[in-house]
């Protein structure tokens, strides 16, 4: 059987201890602290080489999928434009079924692009533009209209706004300004993008329902 010992110490000495004392502590906390960091790494990696193949079979067959449904649908947009006699270059169609409680939309996104001719236009509808402000209120103006130029996160003007641009130079009937606009109009070249299929269908309530078909919809 053990026997305890009681010790004596000066208070100099009992404070060294309990210094020790926290300092060893502080050792055994940062310890459990780094392992319970790298075994949260190693859980992450676990995870991700568990998860990557799964996410990566379900990409291509989703890709796949994908693939064929459009291209089905595609021969039906050839019938309707023969049947109907009719052919369009709109963005999307949209498919119901006879019972009309099921609907597929197919369509691409278009994106607004411009040739580099566009740089031109800008500088002159900047310059005629600049030249306007001749007080603050004009200056206010002229940021105004300048503001419609400026580029997105793509780095390209909103077709919208130069619609909006070209209101302005017709009013203003200043043949410089609607020189630029034209330039710029004539630089549009719109890019087409992603193709993307939309499912849906009535609840009980009638209501169009959507289907998710993006990870992000779950």
């Amino acid at each position: 059987m053990d026997e305890k010992r009681s010790v004596e110490m000066s208070a100099d000495e009992l404070a060294q201890f309990k210094a020790w004392q926290a300092a060893e502590e502080k050792k055994r906390e940062a310890q459990r602290v780094k392992e319970a960091r790298e075994a949260y790494c190693e859980l992450v990696d676990d995870v991700i080489e568990l998860s990557f193949p799964i996410l990566l079979e379900m990409s291509n067959g989703i890709m796949e999928k994908k693939k064929n449904i459009l291209e089905e649908f595609q021969k039906a947009i050839a019938m309707k434009a023969e049947v109907y006699g009719v052919s369009s270059d709109q963005f999307s169609h949209t498919f119901t079924n006879s019972a009309g409680d099921k609907r597929i939309i197919v369509g691409y996104y278009m994106r607004d692009d411009y040739r580099d001719t566009v740089n031109e236009g800008i500088a002159k509808v900047q310059k005629y533009i600049e030249s306007l402000a001749k007080d603050d209120d004009s200056k206010a103006l002229v940021n105004a209209v300048l503001r419609l130029l400026a580029r997105d996160q793509n780095g390209t003007i909103k077709a919208s706004r130069v619609l909006q641009l070209r209101k302005m130079a017709e009013d203003s009937g200043n043949a410089e300004f609607l020189d630029g606009v034209r330039i710029i109009e004539e630089s549009y070249q719109p890019q087409r993008t992603a193709n993307y299929i939309r499912a849906q269908y009535k609840d009980g309530e009638g209501k169009w329902q959507s289907v998710p078909l993006s990870m992000t919809d779950c």
